[in-house]
């Protein structure tokens, strides 16, 4: 198996198998194209993918680089189908990915339902499954694979679907390159990439600076990222140590009262609300032929993260209703008490404001190892892979509420004065096994069948170091299931062919969500944990089915690929944060019974060469879905807007936060092999705010954005290159929630309705060295 092959981020690449024809005066070749997927996390040998029942959506860094993307979340969000993003930080680097109707989100209390791996090593924090979208550098990518349903293969959360990564190499990214953009908002960007081999040993390494004051009021980010990779090939193997750090330090002062944005789209409700992120990670990756037809394969890895965040907020806390001078709980009945056991007297400068801190300290280490056969059964061309998995993490969690007051700005003065009801100290371990096993099976030239299984299990255990009173944090918990899954795909004719699969994949409760399941004693996302009832895992059974098909001479000089396809998926036992308690932020999670998320989706892409004057090529690209995701058992959830009120979810209500139609659509033309010109365009369907269940207030209506590009190549080294984005500077917001904001602002700003607005027009421009 040749090693030297530009992996996609499952293993994507490209093999040629030659068929000679023999003359009496020359040899003619033709070379016939096939794709290969593999059908794991880890990069490896693979499968024809017109033989994978299902429709993969892959990225390579050229995209990456030609689209002008900030990062990997902002190019999948505009040229991805059944792709979506809430910006509920209002953080480019943190943005809430969502797909099919499920999410991968930096957030704790989503209920996360993508896997993410890089080089096969998953990416999903162990303490709430999040994802950290700004831990790994834009240039370091080299592709990345979007994998449809809920394929057990790729383990736990892969509910709806997996986002797999493969970094560059020296192997795969040879040469040297300086990319230096500004503009809008102070943003400035400077990555160095250099890669290099000589045929047996290689490196790459990416180093990056970002940094910007944000388009709203107080809200800079400054990212830090760096990544290297040193390799080493020979005809049979493979090997790589990878390593890579960021320190990233962003603001994201989130969602706003709809009136106070009237006022201006730059306002923020409270401040700061900041996340530092500090990574390490290393992985040592390798893979071997022990002869033509069998490949050993497999990782080991040690990763830490450290998260800490800051968030300024308004103040649940009062005066006590028996005027005795202290200060009390929302009840007005129950005194403030600090760390030390002492009540807190009413006063200026705890009244008004809290700062909430958390401190999450992540170690992961483990790692996996696999095994492909690619070798005939019944003479029938046949792709055996088992493997096993196994992943430790121990987290360290803790979080504070400090007493505050409000600053003209609705920012804040901590008083020093912590509240001892709200102090969480938790440490975490979480074990986690797999076994897995995929095989496709050639029935006849057309026909092929997959087989696939991953049996997992998760032991949880918590302890908690901060005792006052009933220990209800402490405790083990443990969950196991075997996922199947069935697929076939059939090449009705050279170009066109169909496929259909049935697929199960599980999640277990994060340790997050078992401390905060007791609807008798809810806490305070994302700080305050309190107790520690079970909740079943969350088991995803998705059926779907298609057509796909590929035109290499599409009206002579063009290529045109596109597929059609429909998904059914249904969580059984799902998880939600059902809001409860004294304030509209309290609450628990808890399992709801069944939710289900079933659609349509329609793509296509065209390039053609020399449409018009012999010296120009254009791109083509629209992608369309049709998602309808609904509750399907009825629950009792607290009225956004009153919570002395329940409200009733019954059957058939819509899942907040989620458009019913997302369409893009993209067109670009190249000029001389030069000058390149795009324009992209999305549209997101309205949705309902984040807290409405029951459906019961408004939706957020949906919108329509357009971007623009521009790159002229001055020559092989040098490149010339600007965007301008939301270029009819659109007023929108992509998330709503519900808040109170009337003890800050006043009566006039009592409607409840939260929105996260969108970025207003903005430009910029930048020069590309490469050598």
């Amino acid at each position: 198996m040749k090693k030297n092959l530009v992996y996609g981020a499952i293993g994507l690449f490209s093999l040629s198998s030659l068929s000679a024809v023999m003359a009496e005066d020359q040899s003619k070749v033709t070379l016939e194209t096939i794709d290969v997927v593999g059908v794991t996390p880890l990069p490896g040998s693979g499968v024809d993918a017109a033989k994978i029942p299902a429709n993969i959506q892959t990225v390579t860094s050229e995209q990456l680089e030609k689209a002008q993307s900030l990062s990997l979340n902002e190019y999948i969000n505009r040229y991805l189908g059944s792709v979506h993003v809430n910006e509920a930080q209002n953080n480019p680097l943190q943005p809430d990915i969502y797909y099919r109707g499920f999410v991968a989100s930096p957030l704790l209390g989503l209920p996360q339902g993508l896997s993410t791996y890089v080089n096969g090593v998953r990416f999903n924090e162990p303490f709430g499954d999040t994802v950290n979208w700004d831990l790994i550098p834009k240039g370091a990518i080299d592709t990345m694979a979007l994998v449809p349903g809920s394929n057990p293969i790729y383990g736990l959360n892969t509910l709806g679907g997996a986002i797999a990564l493969k970094t560059k190499t020296g192997f795969s990214a040879p040469g040297h390159q300086f990319e230096v953009y500004g503009g809008s908002w102070d943003r400035h960007s400077e990555e160095l990439t250099s890669g290099a081999n000589n045929g047996t040993w290689g490196y790459f390494l990416d180093v990056h600076n970002f940094g910007e004051q944000g388009w709203r009021d107080f809200s800079p980010t400054r990212a830090k990222q760096v990544l290297g990779t040193l390799s080493w090939q020979n005809d049979r193997g493979e090997l790589d140590l990878t390593l890579a750090a960021n320190d990233n330090d962003m603001k994201g002062n989130g969602a706003a009262p709809e009136q106070l944005l009237g006022l201006g789209r730059k306002a923020v409700f409270t401040h700061p609300d900041q996340t530092i992120t500090r990574m390490f990670f290393s992985e040592l990756s390798g893979s071997y032929d022990l002869t033509d037809d069998i490949e050993v394969s497999g990782n080991a890895y040690f990763r830490q993260n450290r998260i800490r965040t800051f968030n300024g907020d308004d103040s649940d806390f009062d005066g006590c209703e028996d005027e005795s001078g202290f200060l009390c709980d929302e009840s007005g009945e129950f005194p403030v008490v600090d760390i030390n056991g002492n009540q807190v007297l009413e006063d200026d400068s705890v009244e008004g404001a809290t700062n909430n801190t958390s401190a999450t300290n992540m170690r992961s280490r483990g790692g996996t190892l696999q095994s492909m056969f690619k070798q005939d059964w019944f003479e029938h061309e046949n792709n055996l892979t088992v493997g096993a998995s196994y992943d430790y993490a121990d987290v360290h969690f803790g979080s504070d509420t400090e007493l505050a007051q409000l600053t003209d700005d609705r920012g804040t003065i901590g008083s020093g004065i912590l509240v001892r009801d709200a102090r969480v100290r938790l440490n975490t371990n979480t074990e986690t096994y797999g076994f897995y096993l995929s095989d496709t099976f050639s029935v006849t030239d057309d026909l092929a069948v997959t087989l696939a299984g991953r049996y997992n299990h998760v032991s949880i255990t918590m302890a908690n170091q901060f005792i006052d009173g009933e220990d209800k944090l402490s405790g083990k918990h443990s969950f196991e299931r075997f996922n199947p899954s069935a697929g076939f795909t059939y090449q009705i004719i050279d170009n066109v062919g169909m496929y259909g699969s049935y697929s199960e994949s599980s999640r277990a409760p994060t340790p997050m969500e078992l401390s905060c399941a007791d609807e008798n004693d809810p806490c305070r996302l994302p700080n305050a944990f309190v107790s520690d009832p079970p909740l079943d895992q969350v088991v995803a059974k998705t059926w779907e089915g298609g057509f796909r098909g590929n035109f290499d001479k599409f009206m002579e000089r063009g290529d045109m690929k596109w597929n059609l396809g429909y998904f059914h998926t249904v969580n059984h036992d799902d998880i939600i944060f059902n809001r409860g308690g004294d304030s509209i932020s309290e609450g628990f999670f808890s399992n709801v019974g069944q939710t289900r998320r079933y659609g349509i989706e329609a793509g296509t892409t065209l390039n053609y060469a020399q449409l018009f004057s012999g010296i120009d090529d254009w791109h083509f690209a629209a992608n369309y879905t049709y998602l309808n995701a609904r509750f399907m058992d009825g629950f009792t959830i607290q009225n956004p807007l009153n919570e002395d009120e329940p409200a009733q979810v019954t059957r058939g209500d819509r899942i907040p936060g989620m458009p019913e139609h997302i369409f893009k659509a993209s067109i670009g033309v190249d000029l001389w092999k030069r000058f390149s010109l795009g324009i992209d365009g999305l549209y997101s369907g309205d949705q309902f705010f984040r807290g409405d269940e029951a459906n019961t207030t408004p939706k957020l209506a949906g919108y329509w954005l357009f971007n623009a590009k521009a790159e002229y190549k001055v020559n092989k080294h040098l490149a010339l290159f600007g965007k301008v984005d939301n270029i009819f500077d659109k007023d929108y917001a992509s998330f709503g929630v519900y808040g109170q904001a009337d003890e800050v602002l006043g009566d006039a700003f009592d409607s409840g309705r939260f929105v996260s607005p969108g970025a207003p027009r903005a430009g910029w421009i930048g020069v590309r060295l490469s050598m």
